[in-house]
């Protein structure tokens, strides 16, 4: 068993305050840590808001990572001994997208950038995510990265199951009237899977969408191990056993019920799935 301790933040951005907002997240993750945790999890969009109008007034809030609100997380991370997950808005040669940044304490160790773009507030003006899906291999453990919307596509997370992941990291903006999702998505993402699950949502209103919290953390077998509070800021935690996700091979009655959700595919029967 390996086990690390988890922290949620289930905290109210400002819009288009990065300043403040900055200075929340390296507030709360010193709390977090000095409470054990090992791994923080931010969400979505938190160091950025994410209502925004237009482009160009999400523009100036926009960087690069790594970049100065990154490299300050990792230096506190660093002197903490923790890792975190944080969302913003991601500039990179003139093109923008909605990203998920994992730090550690040695410094920015990935970066993915969401896939999967709804219609609504930001995402309505961003680039699609251009990067392979990928597993980090941390002193934590394997880690992959989702954002919100790429929840609704299971291809996505098994793709994360099938390169290795222990556990995965997805950052929300929850808005309101999709309660299903935390009563019902996270979950079986991580049974089908096999695969433990941290799903990190807001709180708050932002220029009329009401953020709904309920932050999910799911174990491998699709238990709940924790829940942010309804509409309120809070701090989760959990401990989670990353080594749990790598025994796929569950046996119920030796030799008369035993299912292994990876091996027991047929993707010889899947192309469909790949079709445009």
């Amino acid at each position: 068993m390996v086990n690390v301790r988890v922290a949620g933040v289930q905290m109210e951005p400002a819009l288009a305050d990065k300043a403040a907002n900055l200075a929340r997240c390296l507030g709360d993750l010193t709390v977090v840590a000095q409470n054990g945790a090992q791994l923080v999890v931010f969400p979505e969009a938190a160091l950025t808001g994410y209502v925004y109008s237009s482009l160009e007034e999400a523009m100036p809030l926009a960087e690069p990572v790594p970049g100065p609100s990154t490299l300050a997380l990792a230096d506190s991370c660093r002197g903490l001994g923790v890792h975190c997950v944080v969302g913003l808005i991601e500039e990179d040669r003139g093109s923008y997208y909605n990203t998920s940044v994992l730090i550690g304490p040695g410094g920015v160790i990935a970066k993915y950038r969401k896939l999967h773009l709804p219609y609504l507030g930001i995402d309505r003006f961003l680039r699609p995510g251009d990067l392979e899906p990928a597993v980090h291999e941390t002193e934590l453990g394997r880690i992959g990265l989702s954002i919100c919307y790429d929840l609704d596509f299971p291809e996505y997370a098994r793709v994360l199951a099938l390169l290795g992941a222990q556990l995965i990291v997805t950052i929300t903006n929850w808005p309101d009237d999709i309660e299903f999702v935390p009563d019902h998505v996270v979950q079986t993402r991580a049974r089908e899977n096999v695969v433990n699950h941290v799903a990190v949502n807001r709180v708050g209103v932002e220029r009329g969408v009401r953020f709904i919290g309920r932050s999910k953390f799911v174990d491998c077998s699709g238990n709940t191990l924790a829940e942010g509070k309804h509409w309120l800021p809070d701090l989760i935690y959990a401990e989670i056993d990353m080594s749990a996700a790598d025994r796929k091979h569950r046996v119920v009655i030796p030799g008369e019920l035993e299912t292994d959700m990876l091996r027991d595919r047929r993707p010889e029967f899947y192309g469909r799935l790949t079709e445009r």
